[in-house]
């Protein structure tokens, strides 16, 4: 994947980082749930009585966010180094993380330590740590 550095601001990033920020809080303000993207689309995909309205429409905002930015500046261009097999592969593999690890780096990272959960400072270490060893492998030994 290439990332255009050149249109990177830190204005915006910080915008980003304070919109999740929010949203994350008032989840959990108004519906007591944690913003951890696996759970939330889990709860669609093994649907219960109650909860998918919120479910579907956080779901909705993340794939719509991007088209709304497109409102105000263009999107930052990407470009996919990687075939088909390894995305597959890699979107696999987070998935089963996500199920050992009990929550993805949404419900952890933003929400767990927020709240100073250890579990969840335990988990995104261990995250962060994979990311980092699979970059260096990847990058600097294959």
């Amino acid at each position: 994947m290439h990332i255009a550095w050149e249109q990177f601001t830190p204005w915006t990033a910080l915008g980003g980082g304070v919109l999740i920020g929010l949203s994350a809080a008032i989840l959990i303000l108004l519906n007591g749930r944690i913003a951890g993207i696996s759970g939330i689309v889990g709860g669609l995909l093994l649907p219960v009585k109650e909860g998918w309205s919120w479910r579907l429409a956080f779901i909705f905002g993340l794939f719509a966010a991007p088209w709304l930015w497109q409102i105000f500046s263009p999107l930052p261009s990407m470009q996919f180094d990687a075939g088909w097999t390894p995305i597959i592969w890699a979107g696999v593999l987070v998935g089963v993380g996500t199920r050992y690890g009990a929550g993805c780096t949404s419900g952890h990272g933003v929400c767990g330590i927020a709240r100073l959960s250890p579990r969840s400072m335990i988990a995104t270490a261990c995250f962060m740590l994979a990311g980092f060893f699979t970059v260096a492998l990847i990058r600097h030994v294959l």
